[in-house]
């Protein structure tokens, strides 16, 4: 007959969770997979239980680590071990991923930090199930003074009015816009409507001293900017 193993005998799982601590703090998160980064985050929030298998099956699911935090909450919850704690826990890692971003953005002239805009603008919505369409409203010196998500629509359509973006960009004083909207196909391609109505917000805006400097469409695959494509 085998050995048996004690009862005092530590879960397996505790040795792997030690050394993976040890990693990740001896070399960052760059050092770990995607998987990894989410065991990392589940220690915590499922303490007596293996979660490689859980972080590798959300992996699985949803691509990445971003797109893991981003999944509806519904969705978390169809993978065994996943419950609404979890949950909670994975969205204030989400929040604070999408704070980080928008804090490099912050209060700083805009089109000299674009790279930050660019990251900002996926961590908030590249991951989206429905379609949104966010304002960047800049002041004279094209510093960020207000960030809004004005329309969210179905999942491949949202009505954008130009006047009413316009509207909005008077009453906050704003200089220039930045248009942003995401794709939840993944990819972010322009449509022939995406380049119509930012021709329209750019004619109603620009007589009232209001610049449109770029339209950025984020998605799964990547970003577009129709500036850098030559579409405005």
């Amino acid at each position: 007959m085998g050995e048996l193993k004690g009862e005092a005998d530590p879960p397996h799982y505790l040795g792997h969770r030690d050394r993976l601590r040890a990693r990740f703090a001896e070399a960052g998160g760059d050092a770990v997979p995607d998987y990894e980064l989410l065991e990392l985050v589940l220690f915590r929030s499922i303490p007596r239980r293996d979660v490689k298998p859980i972080a590798k099956e959300l992996i699985r699911r949803f691509g990445t680590f971003a797109e893991t935090l981003a999944a509806p909450p519904a969705r978390l919850m169809e993978v065994d071990g996943i419950g609404e704690s979890v949950v909670t826990d994975l969205k204030i890692v989400e929040a604070a991923a999408r704070r980080l971003a928008r804090g490099a953005v912050a209060k700083r002239p805009v089109l000299s930090s674009w790279s930050a805009v660019i990251d900002y603008c996926r961590a908030a919505m590249a991951f989206a199930e429905k379609e949104q369409f966010r304002l960047l409203f800049l002041d004279k010196r094209n510093a960020l003074i207000a960030d809004e998500v004005q329309q969210s629509g179905t999942v491949d359509h949202t009505p954008v009015y130009p006047r009413e973006v316009v509207k909005r960009a008077l009453e906050l004083s704003a200089s220039a816009l930045i248009l942003v909207h995401n794709h939840p196909s993944g990819d972010p391609s322009p449509s022939a409507a995406d380049i119509k109505m930012t021709k329209e917000i750019a004619e109603v805006a620009k007589p009232l001293g209001i610049t449109v400097h770029d339209h950025i469409i984020v998605g799964r695959e990547g970003h577009a900017s129709l500036k850098g494509l030559r579409l405005i």
